[in-house]
C-alpha cells in the first residue's frame, strides 16, 4: 500500500513511501509519461514521479541534507546546462503551471531531446539553444528570474554562472551550481578546486550559503547555495 508526505522543507517535493521503501518524488506536470524511465505512482488523484539522486545532482543534493534548494511554486528558473531534461523536468514540477522554467544548453542532441519529451509537453518550459558563457544571446528570452541552476561541464563553471546571474537574477536571488572538480582541473585535489570555484562566487557577489558533498551520488562533486547581490562585487 502505498501512500504520500509533503517534504518537511522543500515545497512540491514529496515522499512516496511503501512497507520497505521511502522515494523521492515530485507531482507530475504531465501524467503517464516517463521523461529518463523514472517510476511513475497514482496515488488517490495525482500521479508522483519518481526522483532519482543517481540521475539528478538536485535529488542527490536534497539527499545529502541540503536545507533549502531556492524554488517553489511560482518560481522563475534559469537552467544553464539542461541537458536531456532529467532534473528540469522535476523542477517544472515543483514551479509548476505558474512558474516558467528556461534551460540553456549547447548540445544540439540532447537539446532537442530535451525538447521533444520536456519542452514541447510542457507550458512551463522554455528551450535555449545557447552558450552560457555568452548570456547575452538570450538575456532578450529569459528576462529576470527568481533562481540560476548551474550543472555544466565546462573549466570556468563559477565565473559562467555569476555573468548569468549578474544579468538574469534578481538582487537577493538564489543560485546554485553543482561544482565538478574533474571538469575543472583533472589533476587537482577537488577540495582545492571548490575553493577556487567558491571563492570566484564570493568575487561577483554571491555569498554561500550552504554547500554538500555528492559523492554519495556523483564522485568529486559539491552542490553550493549562493545568494547573489550586486552591492557584494567586489
Amino acid at each position: 500500500m502505498l501512500s504520500v508526505e509533503k517534504h518537511d522543507r522543500f515545497d512540491g517535493v514529496y515522499w512516496v513511501c511503501s512497507e520497505d521503501e521511502k522515494i523521492l518524488a515530485t507531482k507530475s506536470l504531465d501524467r503517464g509519461f516517463r521523461v529518463y524511465g523514472e517510476r511513475l505512482f497514482r496515488i488517490g488523484d495525482e500521479e508522483y514521479r519518481e526522483w532519482i539522486p543517481y540521475r539528478s545532482k538536485l535529488a542527490a543534493a536534497i539527499l545529502s541534507g541540503i536545507k533549502e534548494i531556492g524554488i517553489r511554486s511560482g518560481s522563475r528558473v534559469l537552467y544553464l546546462g539542461v541537458a536531456s531534461g532529467t532534473t528540469a523536468s522535476h523542477v517544472s514540477d515543483i514551479i509548476g503551471e505558474k512558474g516558467m522554467l528556461y534551460g540553456v544548453d549547447f548540445a544540439p542532441m540532447v537539446l532537442a531531446q530535451f525538447k521533444r519529451n520536456v519542452a514541447d509537453r510542457r507550458k512551463n518550459v522554455v528551450a535555449i539553444y545557447a552558450d552560457a558563457r555568452f548570456p547575452t544571446t538570450y538575456k532578450s528570452i529569459v528576462g529576470q528570474v527568481d533562481f540560476v541552476y548551474c550543472d555544466i561541464a565546462q573549466p570556468e563553471q563559477a565565473k559562467i554562472l555569476a555573468e548569468n546571474a549578474r544579468l538574469m537574477l534578481k538582487d537577493e536571488g538564489l543560485a546554485m551550481i553543482a561544482i565538478k572538480a574533474r571538469s575543472i582541473d583533472s589533476v587537482e585535489e577537488p577540495s582545492k578546486v571548490y575553493k577556487q570555484e567558491i571563492a570566484v562566487l564570493e568575487s561577483k557577489g554571491l555569498a554561500v550559503l550552504e554547500k554538500v558533498d555528492l559523492g554519495k551520488y556523483e564522485q568529486d562533486h559539491i552542490m553550493v547555495l549562493a545568494r547573489y547581490s550586486s552591492r557584494r562585487q567586489k
